[in-house]
């Protein structure tokens, strides 16, 4: 990862007029036991099945995956940004085999049949039909627990 100040300048201007986004109201609820909770990711790593419409530079939407799809790609391309990790083991930005571990071992309830991915570059701002759509599609699902992965 790079410090802002060190990245070009088209990427660090872009990020030094984000906006901080304002929560009006909150959502809060008591947390279920481990043992109950179905998780389903959200990353920023603009990741998508191979085949699905790539992520363009500030998409506003997102991507679904399944728990079992494997055969991934990544859209985010900028210079600045490291994807070695996730090449050698998806896991480190969408930990689906960790999670089903967890599930097998009884440390987790389950893992939810669909996570979900966005572009990272995007403003937060703009994203909020997109995120609803999500937030419908988990609640369908009866997830309980969302694992939030900044990348």
């Amino acid at each position: 990862m790079v410090k802002i100040a060190e990245m070009p300048a088209v990427g660090r201007g872009f990020i030094e007029e984000l906006r901080e986004f304002e929560v009006n109201r909150t959502g809060w609820s008591e947390p279920v036991p481990a043992k109950e909770r179905r998780i389903s990711i959200v990353s920023s790593a603009a990741v998508s099945r191979r085949g699905d419409k790539p992520f363009s530079w500030l998409a506003r939407n997102h991507r679904v995956i399944g728990k079992h799809d494997r055969d991934l790609v990544m859209t985010h391309v900028a210079v600045e940004y490291d994807r070695t990790a996730w090449q050698q083991d998806l896991n480190a930005i969408i930990p689906l085999d960790r999670l089903e571990e967890m599930a097998q071992a009884g440390e987790i309830g389950s893992v939810a049949d669909e996570h979900y991915t966005f572009m990272g570059a995007a403003d937060p701002n703009d994203m909020e039909k997109s995120a609803l759509e999500v937030a419908a599609r988990m609640k369908a699902d009866n997830v309980n627990t969302v694992f939030l992965i900044p990348v």
